[in-house]
C-alpha cells in the first residue's frame, strides 16, 4: 500500500546499516521521497566487519570441528590409494579464509544497495549530521557539503569498538573484531580480554580453527549475564576443548613485545600470547551527529534515547540500532527501523517489546534465548514453573553425537502460557524460533506440545518439553 501526499514525504537516513536499510527500504515502499546517507558502504558495520563476517568465520570452525570429528561416528579416513585408517588433520588458510569473508561482505553490501536503488532510493556516500528537525547535512569527504530536507529523520549510525588507553589495538597483534580480518595467518595463541557475547563467541571460533585460546573474564563465569545453565555448559565444553579460561581476572594492561603480546592482570599475573584480541564493550557512534543542537536527548554514555516505536526526543526524529539505548541486535535494529517508518508514515506501527526479542550466541554449542529468565521468575518478578529437558535424551541428538545442551521453556502458573524459554544446541538460533512464536503469540504449552514435530527431530525435545510442563503448570 503506497501513501500519496501533497509534496511527497521527504525521509532522510542517516546510516546504512540494519536500522537504516530497513527505514530506507519501508520508506521507498511506503512513497515517501527517500535519501540515505552512508559513509562505508550499504549495511554499515554490521554487514562489513560484524555480524556477516564474524558468523561466516564461526562456520568455517563449525566445518573444521565437523571433519575432526566424523570418526566418531564411524567415518574412516583412508590413505590415498591404500586401506590404511589415518586419524585427519587439517590446517586453517586464514588469508584465504578471511578474504572470502569479506569478499561475501561486499557483495551483501552491493546487493543490500541495489535493492534500495531499485526502490527509488537516493544514496549519499557521505557523513550525515543533523542541522535541526527538518535538515540534515552530509559530508561528502572532498570539501562539499550537501543539505537535505527532511520531514522524518531516521537516525541509525551504529558502534564502534571500545578502546582502552592501556590496551591500544595496534592492528596487527592487538586487535579489535573488526580487525580480525586482516590476518593472514591462524594466531598461534590468542588471548581474548572480554568474556561476554562477543569474546566468548570469538574465543570458540579460534578454538576450533586450531589456536590455543586464553579467555580473560573479570567476572566469575563467562557469559555473565546469560542464563546460569547455558553460560555454565559453554565453560565447561570450552575447558573440555582445551581453553584457558581466567575467571575473576581483570586485564590492567596489553603491550606488545615483538611478535608477542603481554597482557597483565591485576594481581600482577602476566599472559604472554601470539595476539590479542580486546573485547570490551562498544561505543555509538554519536559524537559529531548534531544530536545537542537538535536538542535529541541522550545518555550519559551517548546513546540516543528512544522509545517502543523508535521515537527519539524530538517528534520528527527517529533512531535505530546500536546507536540508541535499546537492545543492541541487528534484528531489533531492523525491526526498529522499519517501525519508525510505519509510525512516521503514520502507518500501522506496533510497538516493539523487548520481552519476545530472541536472541542468540553464536558459541559452539549455540544458546538462544527468548521471553522471561530463570533468574527473574526466580526473583518473583514473573510467575512461572521451569523445565529443563537435557538433548542428550533427544533420540536425533543421540544420532548426531550431541551429548551437550539443553531446552529450558518458562511457563505461567495456572495457565500454562509460555513465556520464555532457552535453547543450547547445535543451530539454537533457528531452534529457538518455535519458542519465539509461542511468546508472540501467547501460545500455551498444551498448544506447543499438540503440535507435531519430525520424529526424530531436535524439534522434538521442545514438544517434549512443553508436555512435561503440562504436569506442572499447576
Amino acid at each position: 500500500m503506497a501513501y500519496e501526499f501533497g509534496d511527497r514525504h521527504d525521509l532522510v537516513v542517516i546510516g546504512g546499516g540494519p536500522g537504516g536499510y530497513e527505514a530506507a527500504l519501508t520508506g521507498a515502499q511506503l512513497g515517501a521521497n527517500v535519501t540515505l546517507i552512508e559513509r562505508n558502504g550499504v549495511g554499515g558495520s554490521a554487514v562489513l566487519t560484524d555480524v556477516v563476517p564474524s558468523k561466516a568465520l564461526i562456520a568455517v570452525a563449525e566445518a573444521a570441528t565437523q571433519a575432526a570429528n566424523a570418526q566418531r561416528l564411524g567415518v574412516e579416513i583412508l590413505a590415498p590409494g591404500t586401506d590404511e585408517v589415518i586419524t585427519p588433520d587439517y590446517r586453517i588458510d586464514l588469508g584465504t579464509v578471511n578474504r572470502r569473508l569479506l569478499e561475501l561482505a561486499r557483495q551483501q553490501s552491493l546487493d543490500m544497495a541495489a535493492t534500495l536503488e531499485k526502490q527509488g532510493v537516493r544514496i549519499v556516500e557521505g557523513t550525515g549530521r543533523l542541522l535541526n528537525h527538518h535538515a540534515v547535512a552530509a559530508d561528502l569527504g572532498n570539501g562539499e557539503v550537501a543539505e537535505f530536507h527532511a520531514d522524518t529523520t531516521v537516525v541509525s549510525v551504529g558502534a564502534h569498538p571500545r578502546k582502552l588507553p592501556s590496551a591500544m589495538p595496534d592492528g596487527e597483534r592487538i586487535l579489535t573484531w573488526t580487525q580480525l580480518y586482516h590476518l593472514e595467518q591462524l594466531p598461534e595463541h590468542l588471548i581474548v580480554v572480554g568474556s561476554g557475547v562477543t569474546g566468548a563467541e570469538f574465543a570458540s571460533a579460534f578454538r576450533h580453527l586450531g589456536s590455543e585460546v586464553t579467555l580473560i573474564s573479570s567476572r566469575d563465569r563467562v557469559l555473565p549475564g546469560q542464563d546460569e545453565d547455558a553460560a555454565r555448559v559453554i565453560e565447561e565444553v570450552f575447558l573440555r576443548e582445551g581453553m584457558h579460561v581466567l575467571s575473576k581476572s581483570r586485564a590492567e594492561s596489553v603491550v606488545r613485545e615483538g611478535d608477542e603480546v603481554v597482557v597483565t592482570l591485576s594481581d600482577g599475573t602476566t599472559v604472554v600470547g601470539s595476539h590479542c584480541l580486546m573485547a570490551v564493550g562498544s561505543i555509538p557512534n554519536t559524537a559529531g551527529l548534531g544530536l545537542e543542537g537538535a536538542r535529541v536527548q541522550t545518555t550519559a554514555n551517548g546513546h540516543i534515547k528512544v522509545n517502543r516505536v523508535a521515537r527519539t526526543s524530538v517528534p520528527e526524529i527517529y533512531a535505530a540500532g546500536d546507536c540508541t539505548d535499546f537492545f543492541p541486535l541487528a534484528s531489533v535494529a531492523n525491526m526498529q527501523g522499519r517501525t519508525a517508518v510505519y509510525h512516521a508514515l503514520g502507518d500501522a506501527a506496533q510497538p516493539i517489546k523487548l520481552r519476545n526479542v530472541a536472541s542468540n550466541i553464536f558459541t559452539s554449542p549455540e544458546i538462544a534465548s527468548v521471553g522471561w529468565t530463570q533468574s527473574q521468575i526466580e526473583e518473583g518478578l514473573a510467575q512461572g514453573v521451569i523445565y529443563k529437558y537435557p538433548l542428550e535424551e533427544n533420540p536425533r541428538a543421540k544420532m548426531q553425537n550431541i551429548t551437550d545442551g539443553f531446552v529450558k521453556l518458562f511457563a505461567r502458573t495456572q495457565s500454562g502460557t509460555v513465556i520464555g524459554g532457552v535453547v543450547v544446541a547445535p543451530k539454537a538460533s533457528e531452534l529457538i524460533f518455535p519458542l519465539a512464536l509461542a511468546v508472540e503469540q501467547r501460545l500455551t504449552v498444551d498448544q506447543v506440545a499438540n503440535a507435531f514435530a519430525v520424529y526424530p527431530s531436535l524439534t522434538g525435545a521442545i514438544t517434549d518439553a512443553a508436555r512435561a510442563l503440562h504436569m506442572l503448570k499447576g
